[in-house]
Protein backbone atom coordinates (compact mmCIF):
# COMPACT_ATOMS: atom_id res chain seq x y z
CA UNK A 1 0.00 0.00 0.00
CA UNK A 2 1.54 3.47 -0.80
CA UNK A 3 2.00 5.96 1.95
CA UNK A 4 1.63 9.48 0.62
CA UNK A 5 2.63 12.56 2.99
CA UNK A 6 1.81 16.07 1.75
CA UNK A 7 2.97 19.21 3.35
CA UNK A 8 1.89 22.64 2.99
CA UNK A 9 -0.63 25.25 3.78
CA UNK A 10 -4.16 25.94 2.70
CA UNK A 11 -3.50 24.94 -1.16
CA UNK A 12 -3.11 21.37 0.42
CA UNK A 13 -6.05 21.35 3.01
CA UNK A 14 -8.24 22.66 0.11
CA UNK A 15 -9.67 25.50 1.80
CA UNK A 16 -12.91 26.38 0.67
CA UNK A 17 -14.04 23.27 -1.34
CA UNK A 18 -15.35 20.24 -0.85
CA UNK A 19 -13.86 17.29 1.31
CA UNK A 20 -12.01 15.43 -1.29
CA UNK A 21 -11.52 18.00 -3.69
CA UNK A 22 -8.51 19.10 -3.10
CA UNK A 23 -5.67 18.85 -5.25
CA UNK A 24 -3.71 16.32 -3.64
CA UNK A 25 -6.99 13.94 -3.15
CA UNK A 26 -7.94 14.60 -6.46
CA UNK A 27 -3.95 12.96 -7.55
CA UNK A 28 -4.34 10.33 -5.55
CA UNK A 29 -8.13 9.50 -7.14
CA UNK A 30 -6.47 9.59 -10.42
CA UNK A 31 -3.64 7.17 -9.42
CA UNK A 32 -6.17 4.73 -7.75
CA UNK A 33 -8.38 4.92 -10.98
CA UNK A 34 -4.86 3.72 -12.89
CA UNK A 35 -4.43 0.50 -10.45
CA UNK A 36 -2.50 1.79 -7.43
CA UNK A 37 -2.94 0.78 -3.75
CA UNK A 38 -2.97 4.26 -1.86
CA UNK A 39 -3.73 4.80 1.31
CA UNK A 40 -5.38 8.19 2.61
CA UNK A 41 -2.67 10.56 2.43
CA UNK A 42 -0.91 11.85 5.44
CA UNK A 43 -1.72 16.31 5.72
CA UNK A 44 0.61 18.31 7.86
CA UNK A 45 -0.75 21.55 6.19
CA UNK A 46 -3.25 24.53 7.52
CA UNK A 47 -4.31 27.52 6.03
CA UNK A 48 -2.22 30.45 6.83
CA UNK A 49 1.21 28.67 7.51
CA UNK A 50 4.72 29.88 6.24
CA UNK A 51 7.87 27.94 6.17
CA UNK A 52 8.67 28.21 9.71
CA UNK A 53 5.24 27.52 10.94
CA UNK A 54 5.18 24.24 8.48
CA UNK A 55 8.80 23.29 9.83
CA UNK A 56 7.65 23.88 13.59
CA UNK A 57 4.46 21.68 13.01
CA UNK A 58 6.76 18.81 11.75
CA UNK A 59 8.79 18.83 14.54
CA UNK A 60 5.34 18.80 16.53
CA UNK A 61 4.30 15.58 14.20
CA UNK A 62 7.60 13.50 14.95
CA UNK A 63 8.42 11.09 14.36
CA UNK A 64 7.42 11.46 10.98
CA UNK A 65 9.41 8.07 9.66
CA UNK A 66 11.12 7.61 6.49
CA UNK A 67 9.13 5.72 4.98
CA UNK A 68 6.58 7.42 2.51
CA UNK A 69 6.72 6.59 -0.72
CA UNK A 70 5.58 9.89 -2.41
CA UNK A 71 5.87 13.57 -0.55
CA UNK A 72 4.35 16.40 -1.69
CA UNK A 73 5.40 19.76 -0.91
CA UNK A 74 3.77 23.26 -1.66
CA UNK A 75 4.35 26.30 0.94
CA UNK A 76 5.03 29.74 0.19
CA UNK A 77 2.42 32.01 -0.45
CA UNK A 78 1.75 33.05 3.18
CA UNK A 79 5.61 34.06 3.48
CA UNK A 80 5.09 36.53 0.11
CA UNK A 81 1.47 37.46 1.41
CA UNK A 82 3.06 38.80 4.84
CA UNK A 83 5.82 40.38 2.99
CA UNK A 84 8.73 38.18 3.33
CA UNK A 85 11.92 38.20 1.39
CA UNK A 86 12.68 35.83 -0.64
CA UNK A 87 16.01 35.34 0.49
CA UNK A 88 14.47 33.91 3.94
CA UNK A 89 12.25 32.01 2.08
CA UNK A 90 15.10 30.32 0.17
CA UNK A 91 16.51 29.02 3.30
CA UNK A 92 13.52 27.94 5.22
CA UNK A 93 12.41 26.25 1.94
CA UNK A 94 15.65 24.24 1.74
CA UNK A 95 15.31 22.76 5.12
CA UNK A 96 11.69 21.80 4.50
CA UNK A 97 13.28 20.16 1.16
CA UNK A 98 15.91 18.56 3.00
CA UNK A 99 13.02 17.37 5.24
CA UNK A 100 10.47 16.12 2.51
CA UNK A 101 13.55 13.99 0.98
CA UNK A 102 14.22 12.64 4.55
CA UNK A 103 10.82 11.42 4.99
CA UNK A 104 11.38 9.76 1.39
CA UNK A 105 13.87 7.61 2.95
CA UNK A 106 16.63 10.22 1.56
CA UNK A 107 15.50 9.28 -2.12
CA UNK A 108 14.89 12.85 -4.01
CA UNK A 109 13.15 10.80 -6.34
CA UNK A 110 9.67 10.32 -4.71
CA UNK A 111 9.57 14.02 -3.63
CA UNK A 112 7.44 16.54 -5.76
CA UNK A 113 7.50 19.85 -5.00
CA UNK A 114 4.57 22.14 -6.62
CA UNK A 115 5.19 26.30 -7.10
CA UNK A 116 3.17 28.69 -5.24
CA UNK A 117 -0.03 29.70 -7.40
CA UNK A 118 -0.10 33.93 -8.15
CA UNK A 119 -2.98 35.09 -6.18
CA UNK A 120 -2.76 38.63 -7.44
CA UNK A 121 -5.24 38.01 -9.98
CA UNK A 122 -8.27 36.95 -7.79
CA UNK A 123 -10.86 39.18 -6.49
CA UNK A 124 -9.54 39.62 -3.19
CA UNK A 125 -6.20 40.84 -4.24
CA UNK A 126 -8.30 43.43 -5.80
CA UNK A 127 -10.20 43.94 -3.12
CA UNK A 128 -7.01 44.90 -1.12
CA UNK A 129 -5.84 47.24 -3.41
CA UNK A 130 -3.19 45.04 -3.95
CA UNK A 131 -0.71 45.46 -7.18
CA UNK A 132 -0.87 42.08 -8.91
CA UNK A 133 2.49 43.15 -10.48
CA UNK A 134 4.06 43.13 -7.72
CA UNK A 135 2.82 40.10 -6.42
CA UNK A 136 3.57 38.02 -9.91
CA UNK A 137 7.03 39.73 -9.16
CA UNK A 138 7.57 38.47 -5.46
CA UNK A 139 5.99 35.05 -6.57
CA UNK A 140 8.51 34.68 -9.30
CA UNK A 141 11.53 35.47 -7.17
CA UNK A 142 10.14 32.80 -4.60
CA UNK A 143 9.43 30.05 -7.19
CA UNK A 144 12.88 30.43 -8.96
CA UNK A 145 14.43 29.94 -5.50
CA UNK A 146 12.22 26.65 -5.47
CA UNK A 147 12.80 25.33 -8.79
CA UNK A 148 16.63 25.97 -8.19
CA UNK A 149 16.61 23.85 -4.72
CA UNK A 150 14.86 21.11 -6.60
CA UNK A 151 17.01 21.10 -9.44
CA UNK A 152 19.93 20.67 -7.27
CA UNK A 153 18.57 17.64 -5.59
CA UNK A 154 16.68 16.08 -8.39
CA UNK A 155 13.25 16.63 -6.99
CA UNK A 156 10.52 16.92 -9.18
CA UNK A 157 9.13 20.52 -9.43
CA UNK A 158 5.97 21.37 -11.13
CA UNK A 159 5.07 24.50 -12.05
CA UNK A 160 1.37 25.72 -11.72
CA UNK A 161 1.81 29.20 -11.31
CA UNK A 162 0.99 29.61 -15.31
CA UNK A 163 -2.84 28.49 -15.28
CA UNK A 164 -3.30 29.67 -11.59
CA UNK A 165 -2.57 33.19 -13.76
CA UNK A 166 -4.87 32.59 -17.10
CA UNK A 167 -7.64 31.22 -14.92
CA UNK A 168 -7.34 32.34 -11.12
CA UNK A 169 -9.51 35.17 -11.90
CA UNK A 170 -12.46 33.38 -13.17
CA UNK A 171 -15.35 32.87 -10.95
CA UNK A 172 -15.40 28.64 -11.97
CA UNK A 173 -11.82 28.59 -10.40
CA UNK A 174 -12.34 30.68 -7.48
CA UNK A 175 -14.13 29.54 -4.02
CA UNK A 176 -16.58 31.08 -2.35
CA UNK A 177 -14.34 33.67 -0.58
CA UNK A 178 -12.65 34.92 -3.92
CA UNK A 179 -8.98 33.84 -2.88
CA UNK A 180 -9.06 29.98 -2.59
CA UNK A 181 -8.87 27.93 -5.73
CA UNK A 182 -11.87 25.77 -6.56
CA UNK A 183 -11.94 22.14 -6.91
CA UNK A 184 -12.18 22.99 -10.83
CA UNK A 185 -8.65 24.72 -10.15
CA UNK A 186 -7.25 22.05 -7.78
CA UNK A 187 -8.37 19.73 -10.89
CA UNK A 188 -5.94 20.95 -13.07
CA UNK A 189 -3.39 21.47 -10.44
CA UNK A 190 -3.31 17.72 -9.90
CA UNK A 191 -3.10 16.93 -13.94
CA UNK A 192 -0.26 18.70 -13.91
CA UNK A 193 1.37 17.01 -10.35
CA UNK A 194 -0.37 13.23 -12.24
CA UNK A 195 2.67 12.67 -14.71
CA UNK A 196 5.28 12.77 -12.11
CA UNK A 197 3.34 11.25 -9.73
CA UNK A 198 2.39 7.89 -11.68
CA UNK A 199 6.61 8.38 -13.15
CA UNK A 200 7.46 8.36 -8.90
CA UNK A 201 4.83 4.91 -8.53
CA UNK A 202 5.76 3.54 -11.34
CA UNK A 203 9.81 3.57 -11.40
CA UNK A 204 10.90 3.51 -7.47
CA UNK A 205 10.83 0.70 -5.15
CA UNK A 206 8.29 1.32 -2.00
CA UNK A 207 9.70 2.85 0.81
CA UNK A 208 10.86 -0.14 3.69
Amino acid sequence: MTRVLALGDSYTVGEGVAEGKAWIAQLLDALRREGHAIAAPRVIATTGWTTDELSTAMDAAEPLGRDWDLVTLLIGVNNQYRGRDAHEYQREFGVLLERAIGCAGGDAARVLVLSIPDWGVTPFAAKEGRDPAEIASALDAFNAVARDACSARGVAFVDITPVSRAQGGVAAMLAGDGLHPSAAMHALWADAALPDARRMLHTTKPAA
